[in-house]
């Protein structure tokens, strides 16, 4: 059974997790769920404390149960994310040649394969997804991080033809159109923004997407509330943080305190390693020349 299929039991929970709720669903009642669905439910609920930087909680709970291909998916995700990347990847691998049709395997095997820079091995992992939206969702944006805007749109578009009305699909057509430009801006805005206004609670990656969106129409100060707003609510969100950094940049405000908060919740963040890269990129130049005073 794909983990992720639109079964009415799931729906709201999915649909928190995909916004960033992930307190809402770690909190969510899960008693009344059938036992079909029940695992997908808690590995929804294992990836949300991951999210929230609880990484080793999740190791803690996850440690007696490497039978289970979804519940060693998660513990990989967690290794990766708490900085144990050997580890996570060496489990995503054999993971993958031993279970390549298990949803969960794909998903979470195909982060942490991107994350270590093994697109082609995620994206045939990915591939063997049996209409699983999530999997078409990471296919689309690694497509995004290779520059192939292309290929992301023709994922997208697939995918409309048999999940029209997915949450999941609109926010991916909402990502390409912010990697294409021009009038697609307004666009990805309007949906990030229908989705906060539906949405009491400002789910964080909602506030993000229209945050980005803001950010390529020139409305910096309304990117910036935006962002503001949602990290008094959710402090510890990586993405947040993430996002306050690069305005931070943008409006030339300091970032240091953003920097290390951001190296506490989430170590293996994206944008933490390119600010290290970078950073050793500067130190290796600076080596290169010597201060020449005449005597």
């Amino acid at each position: 059974m794909d983990p992720f299929s639109a079964d009415g039991e799931l729906i709201n929970i999915q649909n928190a997790f995909f916004q960033g709720q992930y307190q809402e669903v770690i909190d969510f009642n899960t008693s009344s769920f059938s036992p079909e669905n029940n695992l997908p439910a808690r590995v929804l609920q294992l990836r949300s404390h991951i999210a929230l930087g609880e990484t080793e909680k999740v190791l803690a709970d996850v440690e007696r149960e490497d039978e289970t291909p979804d519940l060693a998916a998660v513990k990989a995700l967690a290794q990766h994310t708490a900085g144990h990347a050997d580890s996570a990847l060496q489990l995503v691998q054999d993971l993958a040649e031993n279970y390549p049709e298990n949803g969960t395997v794909q998903v979470l095997g195909g982060t942490v394969l991107q994350a270590r820079g093994k697109s082609e091995e995620a994206l045939a992992l990915l591939a063997k997804h049996q209409g699983n939206l999530e999997a078409v969702a990471l296919i689309v944006q690694i497509h995004l991080q290779q520059n192939r805007s292309d290929l992301a749109l023709k994922e997208v578009q697939a995918a409309k033809r048999w999940a029209q009305d997915s949450l999941l699909v609109n926010l991916a057509e909402s990502w390409v159109g912010m990697r294409v430009g021009g009038e697609r801006y307004q666009s990805a805005f309007y949906v990030y923004e229908e989705l906060a206004s539906a949405d009491s609670t400002s789910a964080p990656l909602s506030v993000i997407g229209q945050a980005v969106a803001e950010i390529h129409l020139g409305r910096l100060p309304e990117a910036e509330a935006a962002i503001s707003t949602a990290l008094q609510k959710y402090p510890n969100e990586a993405g947040l943080i993430a996002n306050a950094i690069v305005l931070n940049v943008l409006a030339g405000k300091p970032t240091e305190d953003l920097e290390k908060r951001l190296q506490e919740t989430q170590p293996s963040h994206v944008l933490q390693a390119d600010i290290q890269e970078k950073s050793e990129f500067f130190d290796a130049a600076a080596t290169k020349y010597s201060a020449k005073v005449s005597s």
